[in-house]
């Protein structure tokens, strides 16, 4: 346990200390005027949220309240329109987390709108890397960028805005007190001076395609034929980590917003059979209508990605701690099998021993992964494999390399003098080593990332 909780409370401080450098992209509004596509470094900056996602979303939502929760007094929705499904905006191009697409959404929700289609445009989208995407932008495109049903563009946040209240806002049914409207003018504008605050708190999230479904990893992505359906607002914190694995999945999605007053909500009622919970998917490529915001992500990334990416918090902590500590691994596991003693021949004769077994053991499996119980690492290693649905054998050499929970301390220190790595997980395929779960000969993760995992995989079967 003591292993565990040092593992995690490294990993918390490096995946904050990681995070630092793009936190300072959200001091000034960030305009999309040019995209310079920075390479995916790996899929773990976007997996499946965590309780710390779930505590920062709430907090983003709560810097910028009341913006993007109820529907607007002076909402053409609530003056009038039944259906409310005349009030629709052909296209919206978004990057969940970006301060002027934010603006945006909050008052897509605020005037209860239908999106038919929220096009993803984020670093490493289809938008900009695919020029056969019906979506296809030129490089250097403004985004966020509406697109009505006449063809007619509209880019930058100011416009945009301009153009839905002109649209969709009666015109003059705002209070009339003037004292009540200055005191709000004050806050709203205390608020946009705060705007930056969601972006800061979600640095990481919503800003780039994930590597697990990149048009420019070697293996096809699944993409649904039919668009996704979200019911969604922008306030809310549980949306906000539906529409960022959205928009890193690359995934379009019609939006239909259902804040607080929306008679939206009573549609959601009707067909679910009494529960207006937000977010709300539908997709009906699969014949899938899932609520709750965890079952909904891991939804998407088991349909329309690759893989589904391990956490990230372990990302920093391998990213810092592994090469700090990988000297004490090469000290510590032959010590700890022996190497020390006086019988030099008994050491030497474990170790082939040791070697002799490892070398059956890959031999005779496609895929080989040797763990600890108690390690995170091990755990999200295998979860990845699971995820994948490879046949693997596990192999546990202990609970932990702490003396006193490894069991066999001399197959820990043969691996090391096979692979020149004493850490674990370590992964072998058809007999070879591929390293830890971020890091090797390249490393599982990268091994995925590259696109050379799974044809190893199938060499070795």
């Amino acid at each position: 346990m003591i292993t565990m909780t040092m593992s995690m409370a490294a990993a918390l401080a490096a995946a904050f200390v990681l995070q630092l450098p793009q936190a300072a992209s959200f001091s000034t509004p960030h305009r999309h005027a040019t995209h310079r596509h920075r390479p995916i470094t790996s899929a773990l900056s976007m997996s499946v949220p965590n309780s710390f996602d779930t505590l920062t979303s709430g907090l983003a939502s709560i810097a910028r309240l009341p913006f993007g929760v109820t529907v607007s007094s002076d909402a053409k929705r609530l003056q009038g329109s039944a259906a409310g499904d005349d009030l629709t905006i052909a296209t919206l191009y978004d990057i969940e987390n970006d301060m002027e697409c934010r603006l945006v959404r909050e008052r897509i929700s605020e005037l209860d709108l239908i999106v038919q289609t929220v096009v993803p445009a984020a670093s490493h989208s289809r938008v900009f890397v695919d020029p056969s995407y019906e979506f296809a932008l030129p490089e250097g495109s403004e985004i966020p960028r509406l697109v009505l049903d006449d063809g007619k563009a509209i880019a930058g946040s100011e416009d945009i805005l301009a153009y839905l209240d002109d649209t969709f806002a009666v015109e003059g049914a705002s209070s009339n007190d003037e004292e009540g409207d200055a005191k709000q003018q004050t806050i709203d504008a205390v608020l946009k001076a705060a705007s930056f605050l969601p972006g800061l708190l979600r640095t990481g999230r919503g800003q780039q395609v994930c590597s697990a479904a990149s048009v420019a990893s070697k293996l096809p992505v699944p993409r649904p034929t039919k668009p996704l359906i979200l019911y969604s607002y922008e306030g809310n914190q549980f949306c906000r980590l539906v529409r960022e694995v959205l928009i890193e999945l690359d995934l379009p999605y019609e939006l239909r917003s259902a804040g607080k007053t929306s008679p939206r909500r009573a549609q959601m009622s009707a067909m679910t059979g009494g529960s207006s919970q937000c977010p709300y998917l539908i997709d009906e490529n699969t014949d899938t209508a899932t609520f709750e915001s965890a079952d909904i992500v891991r939804y998407l990334y088991k349909t329309y990605a690759l893989w589904t990416p391990p956490s990230e918090l372990l990302e920093g902590a391998s990213a810092l701690v592994t090469p700090l500590l990988k000297p004490i691994y090469e000290k510590l596991a032959p010590l700890q099998a022996g190497s020390n003693g006086e019988d030099t021949a008994a050491y030497d004769a474990a170790i082939a021993k040791a070697k002799s077994e490892i070398e059956e053991e890959i031999a005779s499996n496609a895929v080989v992964i040797y763990t600890y119980s108690l390690s995170p690492f091990c755990t999200e290693a295998t979860a990845l494999l699971d995820n994948l649905n490879i046949n693997y054998k596990e192999i546990s050499l202990g609970k932990e390399w702490i003396p006193g929970l490894i069991d066999d301390p001399v197959k820990r220190a043969t691996i090391g003098l096979m692979t020149g790595q004493t850490s674990l997980p370590h992964v072998f395929v058809g007999g070879k080593s591929i390293g830890g779960i971020f890091s090797g000969t390249p490393g599982l993760v990268p091994a995925l990332e590259e696109g050379t995992l799974m044809k190893l995989i199938d060499e070795a079967t």
